[in-house]
């Protein structure tokens, strides 16, 4: 199973939420959005434990099933086609999301998560926890 973590997911996983381990300690693949990475960090700096999250993320991304996905054309034109269709269908979600929903789609992956706005974004496999 090749999953993608939301960032909701890999604060779940960090406070072992019985079905994020469960998920991921399954996986045969775990891809990492540097959308995601950008907002934990941004998270971790605005806390009172910054270091030990940060060594505790670049630990989790050193593991060998866990790869740091890269933006490029063919996330950012998935980006617009799921943009165009939430603004179609007047259902928006934040844009960071919709990010990650493209990622997670170019990849082939499932999308681990707690947000239910991703149910909007067609053809999205998404486990929500």
């Amino acid at each position: 199973m090749k999953i993608l973590l939301d960032t909701s997911a890999y604060v779940g996983f960090k406070r072992n939420t019985a079905e994020v381990v469960g998920i991921i300690v399954r996986a045969e693949s775990i891809l990492f959005s540097p959308v995601v990475l950008g907002e934990l960090m941004f998270g971790f700096r605005s806390g009172t434990r910054c270091k030990e999250n940060m060594e505790d993320l670049d630990s989790f991304l050193q593991h060998e099933v866990v790869q740091l996905v890269q933006i490029g054309k063919i996330t950012s034109d998935r980006y617009s086609r799921i943009a165009v269709q939430l603004k179609r269908q007047g259902t928006p979600i934040p844009t960071n999301d919709i990010w990650i929903a493209a990622q997670t789609m170019e990849h082939g992956a499932e999308l681990i998560t707690s947000d239910q706005h991703f149910e909007k974004v067609n053809g999205l496999v998404c486990t929500i926890f």
